[in-house]
């Protein structure tokens, strides 16, 4: 993992807003713990070696078979286990993106190598990882240019982080689809879904052969008992946990327009809650480190991403009452 993730405010401990994870905060999580107490004395049992339980109520929702679902420890392991499983391969990966494909990929002797866009894939490449909608950027790759690529480099996997896709009113290749093809993964985090980043829960979906061969690397009982109940009493309630879609794309159209506004920086397209920002001068780690220290609110210093400089940070937007505040904050550093 790189130094300098989100959700770092332990390095200030006086942290009120965080705008540097992509993790809706608004949730509660109040009847989910509720329920949840009933449950801990499971914790004197094993789980279920594979929580095929999880995986059938998944399966059913997304209109797939059990067998094309692989429930893992977070979308981490998700990541880990389908590199493992194409270990040495020659990979592309679409940047500026979430850094642990890279770090997963060399873990398991994958030749590395970066690229701009689909139409820069190297020959010879035997995989290629992205992340749509993507992180750090927010933007989304065309569902019907993503399928067409697919199609046209059958003899490649293309690896699809789908984490973000309840952010977006974007079309996307859905898993359903994702499972009709031979050579696409596609990677889901409950994380992001429902805000429970502590308990670590993601899936991946793929055809039976693909979640066969990832499926040889996955441990047992890597998903523990109170996490595989949660995924249970979460799945079935839904309802609770639907994004305000409009409301957050409406608030970053806004506050990328009131950034831009300061003359401060360049906001960059996004089709997400997600903000990609280039500041005109200064430093990201600067304006970082200024505005959790004197303000207690917590950007993310995008600079240690693929591609991106010293100059780029990132947002997730929040409530407007906090958007506000951080566009103040930063107006104050500015000037």
């Amino acid at each position: 993992m790189i130094d300098g993730h989100g959700d770092d405010g332990f390095r200030y401990g006086n942290i009120r807003l965080d705008f540097s994870s992509n993790v809706y905060a608004q949730f509660s999580h109040d009847e989910l713990l509720s329920w949840l107490v009933g449950r801990l004395g499971d914790i004197g049992h094993y789980p279920e070696p594979a929580p095929r339980e999880l995986e059938a109520v998944l399966a059913a929702q997304m209109g797939v078979q059990p067998d094309e679902v692989v429930v893992t420890n977070g979308a981490t392991e998700a990541i880990y286990l389908t590199a493992l499983a194409m270990r040495r391969s020659r990979t592309a990966i679409l940047v500026p993106t979430f850094a642990e494909y890279a770090d997963a990929c060399r873990l398991h002797e994958h030749r590395v190598t970066f690229i701009r866009s689909l139409d820069d894939i190297p020959e010879g490449t035997d995989m290629v990882w992205m992340c749509n909608p993507n992180n750090p950027t927010g933007t989304v790759l065309p569902r019907e240019k993503l399928l067409d690529c697919v199609a046209r480099h059958s003899d490649i996997l293309f690896v699809v982080d789908a984490s973000y896709a309840p952010f977006t009113f974007e079309s996307l290749p859905s898993p359903a689809e994702a499972c009709r093809l031979p050579n696409v993964v596609m990677i889901h985090s409950m994380t992001k879904e429902f805000a429970i980043p502590g308990l670590r829960l993601g899936y991946l979906t793929a055809c039976q052969r693909l979640m066969e061969l990832i499926g040889l690397g996955r441990m047992p009982w890597s998903v523990n008992s109170v996490a595989q109940e949660a995924g249970l009493w979460l799945t079935a309630h839904r309802e609770k946990y639907l994004v305000p879609l409009d409301e957050l794309i409406h608030e970053r159209r806004r506050v990328a327009q009131a950034l831009e506004a300061l003359g401060v920086c360049d906001a960059l397209p996004s089709d997400t809650h997600i903000l990609l920002c280039r500041l005109h001068q200064g430093t990201a780690a600067a304006l970082k480190d200024y505005l959790a220290r004197q303000h207690g609110i917590l950007i993310r210093d995008a600079s240690n991403f693929e591609g991106l400089d010293q100059r780029y940070f990132r947002i997730a937007v929040q409530s407007q009452a906090a958007n506000d505040e951080l566009i103040a904050c930063i107006r104050e550093w500015h000037f």
